[in-house]
């Protein structure tokens, strides 16, 4: 069984580590957005500079914490710290960035010990807005990594979708946790 329940949410700015956790969050969540005052303001007015936080609680009353990185590579001291301690990380690619797949390419890179030591699970955001690449595209590029973990195209605002994506990082570390 799981001794402690971190989740890590990573990607890169915009993708929906923020708006992820706060549809999944059963508490209110804790956010360090600031105003957003470099090349960031261009995607949104406000960026994550140290952690978002939430919790979620299973049927059976286990907690899961919920911790989001700062998506800018200039706060990624924070990234280390964050993940020490995680069961997984569910990284969530924004598909209208203009080249996801170096974004992919980038966070397995910067994640890449704490992948192997845990489990990964891998969000495709705004689809709906730009449809291209699709779900087999990343799968594609993934194959010379020898990694094979669930892709999803999720809608960060919608519980339903984030928790598909906490469920399947859940049984990818514990295949045991369905007959529960």
């Amino acid at each position: 069984m799981i001794q402690y329940n971190k989740i890590i949410f990573t990607g890169p700015v915009g993708a929906g580590k923020t708006t992820a956790i706060t549809s999944l969050s059963d508490v209110p969540p804790v956010k360090t957005d600031q105003v957003a005052s470099d090349m960031t303001k261009s995607r949104k007015a406000s960026t994550t500079v140290a952690l978002d936080y939430g919790m979620m609680t299973l049927p059976g009353g286990e907690k899961i914490h919920l911790y989001g990185t700062p998506g800018q590579e200039r706060f990624d001291f924070m990234w280390d710290i964050l993940a020490t301690g995680g069961i997984g990380l569910v990284l969530l690619l924004d598909n209208t960035r203009a080249d996801p797949f170096q974004d992919l390419r980038f966070f397995l890179n910067k994640f890449g010990s704490f992948i192997e030591a845990t489990s990964l699970v891998i969000g495709v955001t705004q689809m709906d807005v730009r449809a291209t690449p699709l779900v087999s595209d990343y799968h594609r590029q993934l194959e010379a990594t020898g990694l094979n973990p669930p892709i999803f195209e999720v809608d960060a605002r919608r519980k339903k979708d984030v928790s598909l994506l906490v469920q399947a990082l859940l049984y990818s570390i514990d295949p045991g946790l369905e007959d529960q």
